[in-house]
């Protein structure tokens, strides 16, 4: 056996052996990274020479004086330093190798050394074991031998042949035992030769320790060297920070007394130049007030005049009116003439035997084309002049803008203004040709045919009075123009303006040849400098090496685009430039265009240099002076480069397209006719006028044309339409030729335009539909087309054909922009054949090229013909029987044979009886049809039956005569269903009560597209169907929803059909299903109607819950249940009322209980108030009608002050603008005020128009009646009060329900303070504090009241101060109400202000609170293992559970004022555990303070939480960090404490567990690690760490358990460390540990970064344990890292008994 002395000591040689090995690993390690370590030394220190070098010029002259002394002699140290460090590094240098590969040898023979100790413990342990085997072995053979001398004595012959055998066992045992026994001693005698080899061995490099020893303290002596060279290279930075701060002091100084002299000129210049702006602006509004004036009375001589011209306009027109009486009479007497001579000339030409309609077919046309002649040459006067005037009018216009551009750009420079009157003279001249051309395409003669004269009359009238209306839009431009020049040409304020100045003349100086040779010089100069700027020289855009050519700025929009501008109007587009390159860059502008200078101009602010990404806004302005497409581009140069933006300018344009080219009306009949449409549609911005005619060149091809001249239209005008168009003529007609007698009358007064507007709204007046004619008559001369009477185109003359196409009434007009025209072609087929028509229509806009179409058709004569070709059955339904009856005409003059013939498919669902027949010459035959649809008609009609529109379309054939001709006639019908759909076809009712009635929602449609009447028939006696009680009609594919009303009258289940039948009795069922439920208890009321209640007010209502179930017995009375279910047990039976959110109504109590035979009062209120939306809605509107009225107004300002500028202009301009601000004015406030109309959702209901808006409402209240459903859930057995009824299970169907009607009133007395509101919330207050509140009560009825109040607690915290008495009609006074709590609760109470009619009700309210916080660590906040000098964090939260805001502050025992006093203190570690109230433990050295935490002060919110952070930052190694943070609330009261633990080491590893053996408060002297010089003297005797590890084995338990114990073992995550990345551990077992019981799990591992691993220990007492002497063994702990720890683990075994007594 080995004692434990002798291990002791051999742990001490073994520690002797190792001491050495962890410095000489770390010396292996610095002298790898030395020469990277010196460099890096050498270069800061080098860097901060030349610092403190230079620090001396940055700051002032007296600075640099005081410091210069301190500077050299610490420079002078410091190079002696730096000078004796490198001799230490040139002594090490050699020596590096040989230090390398001593370490190497010195761990290769440590090793060994400790792998053959274990190999000789091991040894050693299996001896002991022998040998008390063999005793054992002995002692029981010596037993054996004493009991077999017993039973030879017994005479036991079986127990001697047993342990005979025994015996035998044991000695064979015995010996081989001895024989392991002396294996084990000469392997044991071996290895401890072997081990005293080593010793001697380890004996022979004790030199090699000395000389490690002298490494280290030449290592010691540099790195002290080095702490004082940065020592004084802190202290001389400080010195110099603080030379640096002094002057930055000063100058800051300097630069503030600069400022403000700055700044007080400033101000003194801005009162003087304030003083000059004043006069200025005296001035400017003096000459504004006598602008104002002079306005003013020009506008009232205006006012005066236009009322005069207006009395003169009503009189002329009611004499006008006379005159168009007598013109409708005379126009009546024409019309009756002319028919009389109609009738005349036919007697004479049927006496002379003619042709009566040719003839008068022809006098017609001569009638008409004299009128036409008439009504052109008319135009054509009408027309010149109109151009003369025109032209003269553009003439002096050009003038006037010729003069006002030419003084503008005359101040321009010299070189310019060339190029300007170039481009300005080619503008003109542009000018000039437009406005001859239009002209002259004015001039060019229109004439169309017309029904009669006066349509002439009225197109050469309309066309004076738009000339007349386009010279007043002339002369008002001009003067406008004019206005615009004096405006401009005088300024506000005398300046640069003021001096004359002669453009053609040249001053002396200007012609000085000294001067003129300077600045050709410097225009050289100039012109060379741009050379070289434009040549290329610019900075290059270099990104990664490599140039980039990508654009530097981008443009949005891309291309400044003007679209459909017009001539005299001002366009601006604003774009924004953006720097896309990957530096920083600027650009100026170059120009633009040349030929767009005189239309673009371009405001740009130069914004100087621009970041990557930046952007600026450039505005580009386009004033068109010429009606012309204009291309050109916006150029600038940018520090990289030139760039451009395009610019586009494109003026109106038609672009005029036809929907169809070709229009086919396919085969007809002679002498039916037909009508097609063509649209035109023009897609440009400009509008022009189109007109149609006939192409030119289809003669030869195309047989139905007309041989009319180019000039003239396709239309006829037919006798039958005269009269019709008399009577609108007529009307009209007086009004036009009357117009130039009233502008003669009136000429001083009025201008003629004024008249002709008055006399168009005449001819408005009158007939809408006249007017339409007339205004397609004057403004397309064309008269009307009677179809009726097409047919007497055939009867013309042998030299002309008849013509079958033809055009309608639009054959030309106006096409307005964004618009289109429907054109009109018939076809009147007359003659058999194909038919082909060429059109074309032609614009007046020379730029649009003109358009063709054609059209075809088929005309076909057969003797037999179906008058109704089309034989429609409209909509049948499937399997009903349809008949009709097709007549056959016949034309020939001989009976012909007809066979009627169907299409196959088709034979199945259509018949036509006879099949064939005979028709009489001359007459008609019937045929019947009859249609039976099958369902199997869509599968049979194939391509004949459309599915989708259900359309079916048979074309039927009749065979004509032996010749076999056709005539094909087609059946239409639309075929449809007769269902009807009840959706869902399954009714589910679910569980109803006998107190109620169930209604569920049935869809009924109609599938068919024709009406269908339903009912619904044998109903029970249980369910009702309304609407109508289920009889009605469908419409086509309608909807009707029907309300199904379930009652049911006892507890069982229900099913049933319903059944709807159609008209044509077809049956639809619906099955229905429902449970009969009878609840346990019943309401004494179902129905609640209150009295008519005030707002604000409250009415009350009583009725009773009742428990009637006092037996089971179901033949004595019905018992409850649900359907065929269990019978409800008797007892006590509970109930809740649950009232939805936004009903104004109150139930006490909602929760109960009642006893079986009992019943419970219920009481429910009823307090009405206004709708929040309602009121918001109000608000809305009276807000939009206020923004109206003020829009309205500053409209009516604006056009005061624009007719007062405006009175140079004509009379008739101003009417006419007048009526268009009437007209226009109503739009323009609508579209105001929808786009500034305020949301409803934004209003708040403390703003000025959510509180009139509540008033009002309140005051024009009328009254409102509401139901309400409340439900009231049922559930057996009685509730309790702590936990409420979640310990009952409350059945659904067994609810009941309370149905409530509310009528609201008016109320007498309101609240008018607080927005109205009839609550007086006091909110959170402080207990013990009080607050006050006062309200405002108004009486708003017209009689006076009399107050009374409720009585309020008069032990609770509220009171009523100041009641009030009485209240006159109107008048308000206010109450005051106190409230002051006493406790840590919700208070509520409520005032009743009565009256002798209503009552007001005041809801009191308020909550006494006590602050709270609730924190996310409960006690102790551990921020485990930290590398000594790093941080780290922790994050927690502290959360306010009150409704107050809590201001709090945190407060460290370390830095605690009080913490000197409590130092003086007898230390912790000398008292007892439970005397210890010492929180902060170990501090750094440095002075900091190890935990710091952010914020430390500031208010949580109500509800809200805060976030806290932690920080831990030791200094130095210890594993007692610790300190104690206080969270104070309103700086006195401590509401949480939180202690702080830490720990920290010098290397990444660390193990906790077991009982500490140390005492946890450290010295405040910093004690040195003992050398290796000590630890091969042997002073070191025991491991750096003991740990003790209890293991308590409880005793006397049925089944006991092992003792069990943890060690974790740690690596530290730290990035210092890098070179070593895992940690591993290894606790030795020796065989002591497991003879003693103990069990190690997990001996062995690797750790991670940041991984922690437990080791297990478990211990079981083994039999020769003595419980009065506790066990005691050791094992080694070694960690390796960085380094290798060795902690001595002592394990400790004791064993308690379960039933030890406690104290």
């Amino acid at each position: 056996m080995i004692s434990m002395e002798d291990k002791e000591t051999s742990y001490s040689e073994e520690e002797d052996q190792k001491s050495p090995l962890p410095f000489l690993e770390e010396k292996e390690k610095e002298d790898k990274a030395h020469g990277f370590s010196n460099g890096e030394e050498h270069w800061e220190e080098s860097e901060l020479e030349g610092e403190l070098a230079g620090g001396g010029k940055m700051g002032s002259k007296d600075a640099s004086e005081g410091v210069g002394d301190q500077s050299d002699s610490s420079m002078e140290s410091l190079e002696h330093c730096l000078g004796d460090i490198n001799n230490i590094q040139s002594m090490k240098s050699p020596d590096r190798i040989c230090m390398l590969a001593l370490q190497r040898n010195l761990k290769e023979l440590n090793d060994a050394a400790r792998e053959k100790e274990l190999v000789v413990q091991k040894a050693r342990d299996k001896l002991s074991t022998c040998q008390l085997q063999i005793k054992m072995l002995a002692k029981q053979l010596e037993r054996v031998d004493t009991e077999i001398e017993k039973e030879e004595e017994a005479g036991n012959v079986a127990a001697l042949s047993r342990l005979r055998a025994m015996r035998r066992r044991l000695c064979t045992e015995l010996e081989n035992e001895k024989d392991f026994e002396f294996q084990i001693f000469l392997t044991l005698k071996e290895n401890m030769l072997q081990m005293w080899q080593m010793e001697t061995e380890q004996g022979k490099y004790e030199i090699f320790h000395e000389q490690l020893k002298k490494y280290e303290e030449e290592l010691e002596m540099q790195y002290q060297e080095r702490a004082k060279v940065r020592i004084w290279k802190e202290k001389i930075a400080a010195l110099q920070a603080e030379e640096n701060q002094r002057s930055r002091e000063k100058k800051e100084e300097e630069a503030q007394k600069e400022y403000e002299e700055k700044h007080k000129k400033m101000l003194e210049d801005a009162e003087r130049n304030h003083k000059k702006a004043v006069c200025f602006l005296r001035k400017s509004m003096a000459r504004i007030h006598e602008k104002n004036a002079k306005e003013e009375v020009k506008t009232q001589e205006h006012m005066e005049g236009r009322i005069q011209a207006v009395l003169s306009l009503k009189t002329s027109i009611a004499s006008n009116r006379e005159k168009l009486r007598t013109l409708q009479v005379w126009n009546k007497a024409m019309a009756f003439e002319a028919k009389k001579q109609e009738m005349k000339m036919r007697e004479a030409i049927l006496a002379k035997g003619g042709n009566v309609a040719k003839e008068i077919f022809l006098h017609k046309r001569l009638l008409e084309h004299e009128k036409e002649k008439q009504a052109h040459r008319e135009r054509q006067k009408s027309r010149k002049i109109e151009i003369v005037s025109q032209i003269l009018r553009e003439n002096a216009s050009i003038r006037k803008r010729k003069k006002s551009q030419s003084c503008t750009k005359a101040i321009k420079g010299g070189g310019k203004l060339e190029d300007s009157l170039l481009w300005r003279m080619k503008t003109w001249q542009y000018i000039e040709k437009t406005c001859k051309r239009s002209a002259g395409a004015r001039a060019q003669p229109r004439c169309s045919p017309s029904a009669c004269s006066s349509a002439g009359e009225t197109t050469a009238s309309v066309g004076e009075i738009s000339g007349a209306i386009a010279h007043d839009v002339l002369c008002e431009s001009g003067e406008d123009k004019e206005e615009r020049d004096k405006t401009l040409v005088e300024p506000e304020f005398p300046g640069l303006w003021s001096q004359e100045c002669d453009l053609n003349k040249i001053s002396k100086e200007e012609m000085d040849p000294k001067q003129l040779a300077t600045r050709v010089e410097k225009k050289e100069i100039l012109e060379k400098k741009m050379e070289e700027f434009q040549s290329g020289i610019f900075h290059k855009q270099i990104v990664s090496g490599r140039e980039c050519n990508r654009r530097t700025f981008y443009s949005k929009p891309s291309c400044i685009h003007f679209k459909d501008f017009d001539v005299g109007q001002i366009y601006k587009k604003k774009i924004v430039l953006i720097n896309a390159s990957y530096g920083v860059n600027f650009f100026r502008l170059v120009g633009i265009s040349e030929w767009l200078k005189d239309f673009i101009s371009i405001h740009f602010d130069p914004p100087g240099k621009m970041s990557s990404g930046m952007s600026c806004e450039i505005v580009v302005t386009f004033k068109p002076m010429i009606n012309e497409t204009l291309e050109g581009e916006v150029m600038f140069m940018a520090q990289t480069g030139s760039f451009s933006v395009p610019l586009k300018c494109t003026a109106k344009r038609c672009i005029l397209a036809l929907d169809k080219e070709l229009i086919d009306f396919g085969s007809h009949v002679v002498g039916e006719t037909i009508s097609r449409t063509i649209n035109l549609t023009n897609s440009g911005a400009l509008g022009t006028r189109f007109k149609v005619q006939t192409s030119a060149g289809d003669s030869s091809k195309c047989r139905a044309t007309t041989k009319s001249s180019p000039g003239r239209m396709v239309i006829r005008h037919f006798s039958d339409c005269v009269p019709e168009k008399n009577v609108s003529n007529s009307l009209v007609t007086p009004v036009v030729e009357k117009k130039d007698q009233i502008c003669a009358d009136h000429s001083e007064e009025m201008p003629c335009s004024a008249a002709r507007e008055e006399q168009q709204r005449a001819e408005m007046s009158l007939s809408s539909s006249s007017t339409e004619r007339l205004g397609q008559d004057v403004l397309s001369s064309r008269a009307a087309l009677d179809t009726d009477n097409a047919h007497n185109l055939v009867e013309l003359s042998a030299e002309e054909t008849p013509v079958e196409i033809m055009l309608g009434k639009v054959t030309e007009g106006e096409i307005g922009p964004f618009s289109s025209v429907k054109l009109q072609i018939l076809f009147v087929p007359a003659i058999p054949g194909d038919v082909r028509a060429e059109f074309v229509i032609v614009f007046d806009n020379p730029d649009c090229k003109p358009l063709c179409f054609s059209a075809i058709g088929v005309s076909i004569d057969v003797p037999v013909w179906v008058p109704n070709p089309n034989i429609d059955l409209k909509i049948c339904m499937y399997d009903r029987l349809y008949q009709d009856c097709i007549v056959v005409r016949s034309r020939a003059k001989a009976t012909l044979r007809l066979k009627f013939e169907i299409r196959k498919e088709l034979s199945k669902h259509m018949e036509l009886l006879p099949k064939t027949g005979y028709i009489q010459a001359q007459s008609s035959f019937s045929v019947q049809l009859k249609f039976l649809p099958r369902h199997s008609l869509p599968e049979d009609a194939g391509s004949y039956f459309n599915e989708e529109t259900r359309i079916l379309e048979v074309p039927v054939t009749i065979l004509v005569g032996e010749k076999a001709k056709k005539v094909n006639f087609t059946v239409h019908a639309i075929v449809t269903t007769s269902d009807l759909e009840i959706s869902p076809a399954r009714i589910n009712f679910g569980y109803c009560t006998i107190y109620e009635a169930v209604q569920a929602n049935v869809k009924l449609t109609n599938k068919s597209i024709l009406p269908q009447e339903f009912g619904f028939v044998g109903l029970p006696e249980f369910v009702e169907i309304q609407p109508n009680d289920g009889l009605g009609i469908l419409l086509p594919l309608e909807s009707l929803t029907l309300d199904i009303i379930f009652k049911a009258n006892k507890a069982k289940e229900y099913s049933f059909e319903l059944t709807c039948k159609s008209e044509i009795n077809r049956q639809f069922k619906l099955s229905c299903r429902a449970v009969g439920v009878h609840p346990p208890l019943e309401l004494s009321h179902s129905l609640v109607q209150f009295a008519a209640t005030a707002l604000n007010s409250v009415s009350t209502a009583t009725l009773y819950v009742m428990n009637s179930h006092v037996s089971v017995n179901p033949v004595t009375h019905p018992v409850p249940r649900i359907g065929k279910g269990e019978v409800v047990p008797v007892g006590p039976t509970s109930f809740e009322f649950r009232v939805p959110e936004a009903c104004p109504v109150t139930i006490t109590p909602s929760v109960g209980t009642v006893l079986p035979g009992k019943k419970s009062l219920i009481e429910v209120s009823f307090r009405p108030t206004l709708p929040d939306q309602q009121i918001r809605e109000e608000a809305v509107r009276r807000l939009c009608r206020a923004a109206a009225a003020g829009a309205e107004i500053q409209k009516r300002k604006k056009d005061e002050k624009k007719e007062g500028k405006k009175s140079s202009i004509s009379m008739s301009r101003q009417q006419s603008s007048r009526q268009l601000v009437r007209d226009g004015g109503n739009k323009y406030l609508t579209s105001l005020n929808s786009s500034e109309q305020p949301r409803s959702e934004e209003l708040k209901p403390d703003s000025d128009a959510y509180m009139a808006a509540q008033a009002f409402l309140m005051r024009n209240f009328r009254g409102s009646f509401e139901k309400y459903i409340i439900p009231c859930f049922v559930a057996s057995g009685r509730i309790d009060e702590r936990k409420g009824s979640e310990n009952l299970s409350c059945s659904p169907y067994n609810t009941l329900y309370l149905e409530l009607h509310c009528p609201a009133v008016a109320p007498a007395v309101v609240v008018a303070s607080d927005n109205g509101k009839n609550t007086v919330n006091f909110g959170d207050v402080a207990v013990g504090h009080r607050m006050m509140k006062r309200i405002t009560i108004q009486n708003i009825s017209l009689e006076k009241l009399e107050l009374k109040f409720s009585v309020l607690n008069p032990n609770g915290p509220f009171l009523l101060v100041r009641p009030v008495e009485m209240l006159e009609p109107g008048e308000s006074k206010p109450l005051g109400i106190s409230f002051c709590p006493n406790e840590d609760k919700w208070f509520f109470e409520m005032l009743d202000v009565r009256t002798a009619k209503t009552s007001l009700t005041l809801s009191i309210a308020g909550c006494g609170v006590m602050p709270s916080i609730v924190c996310s660590v409960e006690e102790i906040l551990n921020m485990g293992y930290v590398i000594s000098r790093e941080k780290v964090t922790s994050t927690f939260k502290m959360q306010n559970t009150s409704t107050l805001t809590l201001p709090y502050s945190m407060q460290l025992d370390s830095l605690s004022s009080t913490r000197d006093k409590d130092q003086q203190r007898i230390p912790s570690f000398i008292m007892s555990s439970l005397q210890r109230t010492e929180l902060v433990g170990t501090q750094n050295y440095n002075g900091l303070s190890v935990f710091s935490i952010f914020p430390t002060e500031g208010e949580i919110v109500a509800g809200k939480s805060q976030d806290f952070t932690v920080t831990f930052s030791p200094d130095h190694e210890s594993l007692y960090y610790s300190d104690c943070l206080k969270v104070v609330l309103f700086g006195k009261e401590i509401a949480h404490v939180i202690r702080l633990k830490g720990a920290a080491r010098e290397h990444p590893m660390f193990v906790e567990g077991g009982v500490p053996l140390d005492v946890p408060i450290e010295s405040l002297a910093v004690t040195s690690p003992p050398s290796s010089q000590e630890a091969l003297n042997g002073e070191l005797q025991e491991p750096a760490k003991s740990i003790l590890l209890v293991l308590e084995y409880i005793e006397g338990e049925s089944s006991p358990v092992p003792a069990r114990a943890e060690l974790k073992v740690g690596s530290i995550q730290t990035a210092q460390f890098a070179s070593k990345k895992s940690v591993e551990f290894t606790l030795e077992s020796p065989p002591l540990l497991q003879q003693k019981g103990f069990t190690i799990e997990a001996a062995k591992g690797t750790l991670e970064r940041g991984q922690v691993k437990c080791i297990g220990v478990s211990w079981v007492p083994p039999a020769d344990f003595r419980p009065d002497d506790p066990l005691l063994v050791t094992a080694l702990l070694t960690l390796k890292g960085d380094i290798k720890e060795t902690y001595q683990i002592l394990f400790m075994g004791k064993v308690v008994s379960a039933y030890a007594p406690t104290k």
